[in-house]
């Protein structure tokens, strides 16, 4: 006779609740950490195993691509054999993926690593988010635990590119992986501890064609926007990966249209509360990543900043994201997702315009206020689009709500760090602050996009919106 773990365990203890959170929180760090902490050592990398800035792109990209293409199996696969479990077999991939890349000889090696850890991220990321939403029953406690988790996740991201800096220039760019596996030891150890076992009361079956797909048509899209410059935007090589990517498009969305347990849902995305989050997840990542690629680059290369430098030149955007983080995620609970969506939009816009006409000599001055605002604006944006998100999904789905959230992040960053690279990629040190100028008014009309997001969402409370959502999915059904 097998024992099977409860879809939802006993209630626990605030306190425990909240060191459930913490850990989950801890493992959040790292992911979106190892989304942006390699950005300012890219130059180092390169030097260390003379690399180019479009091998560079995929020291990057390997790692976002993957992570994007399996998240929404990894909590599919939580829900199924149980979130704990899934989120400690995540940690040990992604710590020995880490070693990995501290050791690699080539950056062909390095690049491999990158997409394993990619995969041991996979499984942490919805699955925390996941473990969060179970743990807090009550819908304005969740909202306030979901708007630390963004804060942290938020922080993580924006932080980034001060920690590789400091990193870097004190033990070199391996060290940039060194770090993870102190970390990962702590979590395992913590979520052994203190993290109870949950999983969907009826876990979904797996859709292997539909996850092959989504994999090839994510990796093929960003490996164009990588390579295109290089090979030629109408060579025959292009035209072939054009047709791959189409191919793989459209069998993608007739597999999930025609699977009785799709991997992706598309009937949800009839729904605007949630087609919106998903939008602004994209739009919030790529003007992020775009931003940071831009910043290293162009600080290093053009100014002759060391990494250091560079990564601390970031610092009103870390700072700025980790304190409006948690506030956007109170607005949220007392009025929804408007206001906080309309804040975030409008500071994107506005640091981006910052640096539309940016030169050799920019002042620095207005460098900081532009990466000031683009952090209040990244600060503002996560809480509203994971809480609307989450909420469009019934509860037992919790992990694929993460997952669908978490996939649109990562193909923003994969999107944002593939058109930033483009841009600048056979560009020169002299050239460089002029090739530049449209990264940077990406980043102001992905603040138009949260607008835009913003104007269509109801200003409910999380509880109302809860019960909406989950109406509307039952109905798609």
């Amino acid at each position: 006779m097998t024992t099977t773990t409860p879809a939802h365990p006993p209630a626990l203890s605030r306190r425990r609740r909240w060191t459930v959170l913490a850990v989950c929180c801890l493992s959040m760090f790292l992911v979106g950490l190892d989304t942006t902490i390699v950005n300012v050592g890219l130059p180092a990398i390169g030097r260390g195993l003379d690399v180019g800035t479009r091998g560079l792109e995929w020291t990057v990209d390997a790692y976002t691509v993957v992570l994007a293409g399996l998240l929404i199996s990894s909590g599919a696969l939580a829900d199924r054999f149980g979130r704990r479990r899934v989120f400690q077999w995540g940690l040990t991939v992604f710590g020995v993926a880490s070693l990995a890349c501290a050791l690699a000889p080539s950056v062909g090696a390095l690049v491999a690593a990158r997409a394993v850890q990619g995969i041991g991220a996979s499984m942490l990321s919805p699955v925390a988010l996941a473990i969060v939403v179970n743990a807090m029953p009550d819908p304005r406690e969740r909202a306030q635990a979901i708007g630390v988790w963004a804060s942290v996740f938020g922080l993580s991201m924006a932080a980034g590119p001060v920690t590789g800096g400091a990193l870097v220039a004190g033990l070199g760019w391996r060290s940039l992986f060194w770090i993870n596996v102190p970390v990962v030891v702590a979590a395992l150890v913590l979520s052994a501890v203190f993290v109870p076992e949950s999983r969907a009361g009826r876990a979904r079956r797996l859709d292997i064609a539909g996850q092959l797909l989504l994999t090839v048509t994510i990796g093929v899209w960003v490996g164009i926007l990588i390579e295109g410059p290089r090979i030629g935007w109408t060579s025959p090589a292009a035209q072939a990966a054009y047709a791959v990517a189409v191919a793989a498009t459209a069998g993608f969305v007739w597999v999930e249209r025609h699977r009785r347990e799709p991997l992706m849902d598309l009937r949800l995305f009839r729904g605007p509360l949630f087609s919106g989050a998903v939008l602004g997840a994209v739009a919030v990542f790529v003007a992020l990543n775009a931003a940071l690629l831009l910043n290293t680059l162009y600080l290093q290369h053009t100014r002759g900043f060391s990494p250091l430098a560079a990564g601390t030149a970031t610092l009103p955007m870390a700072l700025a994201a980790t304190v409006c983080a948690p506030w956007s995620g109170r607005l949220v609970g007392r009025g929804g997702p408007r206001l906080p969506l309309f804040l975030a939009g409008g500071f994107l816009t506005a640091g981006g315009l910052c640096l539309a006409g940016l030169d050799q000599d920019t002042s620095i001055v207005l460098l900081l206020v532009a990466y000031l605002l683009i952090g209040i604006g990244f600060g503002f944006a996560n809480a509203p689009i994971t809480t609307t998100a989450v909420s469009g999904l019934p509860p037992a789905r919790a992990g694929v709500a993460g997952a669908i959230t978490s996939t649109a992040r990562q193909v923003g960053a994969a999107l944002g760090i593939a058109l930033a690279g483009g841009l600048v990629a056979d560009t020169g040190p002299a050239g460089l602050a002029h090739a530049s100028r449209p990264g940077w008014l990406l980043v102001a009309a992905c603040g138009l996009v949260l607008l835009l997001v913003a104007r269509a969402a109801r200003p409910t409370p999380p509880a109302r919106k809860e019960t909406s959502g989950t109406a509307s999915a039952a109905r798609t059904r």
